[in-house]
């Protein structure tokens, strides 16, 4: 069930868990509710479903539904999915009565799961009043990009090719066959490689392919399949189809590198930048407005942490965290 629609359902159903319920059988109304949204006079007081002692509004019902986003909501366009939803909440109420009676709902990672849902829910609402990526003025956005224009350099990507082997004698020797037969690599790659990514299936010109790299140094251009060695060795090499002219080691492994592509360094335009700009600082604003809600929360309800208890939690990595 999506996340935030289940934060919905257990608000509609959290009376049940925390407070007396009678059992019952549900005499449900699945009369058609007409299109996701339209309400009667007052929907609070229209009732959708009986559930035990409980009733589901058409308001809880369409409540729902606002929690979801557009593209969940389209799911419910038509009148049997519109039931099935009902019938999920008329499930969660019956279910929430079946934790109750069990005892469930005092486990402590039942609790802990349910506050994670309804904390969802509350940040989310905390959130609705920021503004969306195109809301965000002109003037944020170039003052953004003027303030962060080195975020906007990407710098020169090399594209790294290798034959991987075991050993240096081993690689030396493929070395010496590729001086005489620079076209056999996509046959040496296939054959004497034992990096298995970029065998099977790849076309001549990207046998041995490990991908993208930028120079040593840039945090933004990490590339796991390429070790720190052969990121170094790579920016050595001058035309786009040479080789490294010696085997280098890696990880115990060695390689022989070639330099099978190069993206030039490029400066991007604010028109370029534009759209992640918007979405960046959208998301800080959403971001902001959490942490206010959180600080005035701790604000009314003091929190207190004892440390030294604290520090006497050891975590156990086999067998989760343990008191002592």
């Amino acid at each position: 069930m999506h996340r935030l629609l289940a934060a919905r359902l257990i608000s509609v159903a959290l009376g049940t868990i925390l407070s007396p319920a009678c059992k019952g059988g549900a005499s449900t109304s699945t009369t058609d509710a007409g299109p996701p949204g339209a309400l009667g006079p007052d929907p609070s007081a229209q009732v959708l479903a009986r559930v035990g002692n409980r009733t589901i509004t058409l308001g809880d019902y369409v409540a729902a539904l606002e929690h979801m986003d557009e593209f969940d909501r389209m799911r419910y366009q038509a009148p049997e999915r519109r039931k099935q939803l009902l019938s999920e909440m008329i499930d969660v109420m019956l279910l929430a009565d079946e934790a109750r009676e069990h005892g469930y709902d005092k486990d402590p990672a039942t609790q802990q799961e349910t506050r994670e849902i309804v904390r969802d829910a509350v940040l989310k609402k905390a959130r609705a009043s920021a503004p969306a990526p195109n809301d965000i003025p002109a003037n944020e956005v170039r003052g953004y990009f003027e303030a962060h224009k080195a975020d906007f350099h990407d710098p020169e990507r090399r594209r790294v090719s290798a034959i991987v082997v075991a050993s240096e004698p081993a690689a030396i020797a493929v070395l010496d066959a590729l001086k005489r037969s620079p076209a056999s690599w996509g046959d040496l790659v296939r054959s004497k490689s034992i990096e298995s990514r970029g065998k099977a299936g790849a076309p001549p010109e990207l046998a041995g392919d490990l991908g993208f790299v930028s120079p040593p140094g840039d945090p933004r251009g990490v590339n796991a399949r390429i070790p720190d060695e052969i990121r170094a060795v790579v920016f050595t090499v001058a035309n786009v189809g040479d080789l490294v002219p010696r085997a280098v080691e890696a990880n115990g492994k060695y390689y022989v590198v070639k330099l099978a592509g190069k993206n030039e360094p490029h400066d991007r335009t604010l028109e370029d930048a534009e759209r992640s700009i918007r979405v960046k600082l959208a998301q800080d604003k959403a971001h902001e407005l959490e942490l206010a809600m959180l600080d005035r929360l701790r604000k009314q309800y003091p929190v207190q942490i004892d440390e030294a208890t604290l520090a006497q939690v050891k975590v156990d990595m086999e067998g989760g965290g343990s008191g002592k």
